[in-house]
């Protein structure tokens, strides 16, 4: 074909396929972990898969896909890598006639050590027994309720009552949650979706709560904060004395601290929101209805979930708005300080202002006396000339000479000193004009 097509069109199409829904018939034991992780960690743990692939005498994959899943006989195992964790599901098909739903585990041939040693935080651990449903809900409710140690059960008839989904939403004395899925109606490939949307739920519960305790401690902090805050603003519309230094170094404090929590919690907060909706979407998808008076999971979880995730929502939110309020209350506080050193500045000028008079007063005072010594000197040199002329043969009236060119010298000495005192007054009034030209300039664009 002559069309050009996108480099990564045929990525475009696998990608949706990239996490198939499993076919899981029942009965079956399904263990499922969701492992916190940072890149280096994904990459070990790719590692780590390998040596199970080798333990089971299989060839590994040669590449880290996004999605790897391979049956090993009666065990499937299946890899999903995700934004901020791992996701290993072990499905078991080998049950043994008789065995209770939490008696065989999805995983039970694996090397030993090889679950403990996942590079990574475990976030999510529960089993997943999916048996054959053998009898009505009554009868079955006591044998349901032994299966979870006697805990509170929720339940609920997912997909029109093809079958039935208990659970407590809590861990076990094995450390692991548990979930029982009774089939009634459900095809194999009906029930592998059912159990994906499960654990997706689970899991997705379970990430978006991993930031409820940094709201938690963000909360008290941001409370004694806004006090701080209300104060600081209460004093500045009261237009009382106040230290400016010390409030902007209070301010600068708060903003670092509020910038702080900003840059731990920024991400955390929206993943939680990203689950949430993940969550509610999976719970829509399920079309429960109530069993025996017992709360359906959507029930429990909007119950107790949503509240969470508004609680990290309204953090998120003060926090957003507190750095906005400092940044106000921080630019009030700059414009009162340029507004104190614009006075400051005024009263500068203003002295020396009041130093530029009293110096030309005293050099008025000073230019008489200038004036004489001047005069002085150039009489005396004056004087010194025509006593040479007079010695070398010139006949004058010394005397007469030197009264005539001593009113003279004043009376020149005087004129140049106005004339260059009027030269330097020129001049500081070419300098006013030019400052009252640029001051009306600056008004106008001000205006």
């Amino acid at each position: 074909m002559s069309m050009v097509f996108h480099p990564q069109r045929e990525a475009l199409y696998e990608e949706m396929h990239s996490r198939p829904f499993q076919v899981i018939p029942s009965p079956a034991r399904v263990m499922h972990l969701a492992v916190f992780c940072n890149d280096a960690q994904r990459e070990e743990q790719f590692e780590h898969l390998k040596v199970l692939f080798y333990a089971f005498g299989v060839t590994p994959p040669e590449m880290d896909e996004v999605c790897i899943q391979y049956d090993l006989g009666g065990l499937r195992i299946r890899r999903e890598k995700h934004l901020e964790f791992t996701a290993y599901t072990f499905v078991n098909f080998d049950i043994p006639a008789g065995a209770g739903p939490f008696d065989v585990s999805g995983a039970p041939p694996l090397p030993v050590g090889w679950l403990e040693a996942i590079p990574g935080e475990v976030v999510t651990a529960f089993h997943l027994a999916i048996e054959e449903s053998t009898g009505d809900d009554e009868a079955m409710l006591p044998r349901v309720k032994s299966f979870f140690e006697g805990m509170r059960l929720v339940g609920s008839s997912p997909q029109q009552g093809d079958a039935r989904v208990w659970t407590t939403l809590r861990l076990h004395s094995d450390g692991f949650g548990r979930f029982l899925i009774c089939n009634k109606r459900m095809s194999d490939s009906q029930l592998g979706r059912l159990a994906q949307r499960i654990m997706e739920i689970e899991t997705y519960r379970l990430m978006a709560l991993i930031a409820l305790p940094l709201a938690r401690e963000c909360a008290p902090q941001l409370g004694s904060m806004d006090r701080q805050l209300a104060n600081l603003t209460h004093r500045l519309s009261e237009n009382a004395e106040i230290n400016e230094q010390e409030v902007l170094s209070e301010l600068t404090y708060m903003a670092a601290r509020i910038e702080d929590y900003r840059a731990k919690t920024t991400f955390r907060f929206s993943a939680t929101q990203a689950y949430h909706e993940l969550v509610l979407q999976r719970l829509v998808e399920l079309r429960e209805d109530e069993v025996s008076g017992h709360l359906t999971v959507t029930e429990f979880l909007t119950r107790r979930l949503t509240p969470a995730v508004r609680t990290c929502q309204s953090v998120g939110e003060r926090l957003e708005d507190m750095s906005k309020r400092i940044d106000r209350v921080s630019d009030m506080m700059r414009t009162r300080v340029e507004l104190s050193i614009q006075a400051q500045n005024q009263q500068l000028l203003a002295s020396m202002d009041r130093r530029s008079k009293i110096q030309l007063m005293m050099q008025h005072t000073v230019e008489g006396l200038s004036v004489a010594a001047i005069s002085y000197y150039a009489v005396g040199l004056i004087k010194i000339m025509m006593d040479a002329a007079y010695e070398s043969g010139f006949d004058f009236n010394k005397n007469l000479a030197l009264g005539v060119a001593v009113p003279a010298v004043i009376s020149g000495v005087w004129l140049a000193t106005r004339k260059i005192h009027k030269h330097f007054l020129a001049m500081a009034k070419e300098q006013r004009d030019a400052d009252l030209a640029d001051e009306k300039i600056r008004n106008k664009v001000k205006k």
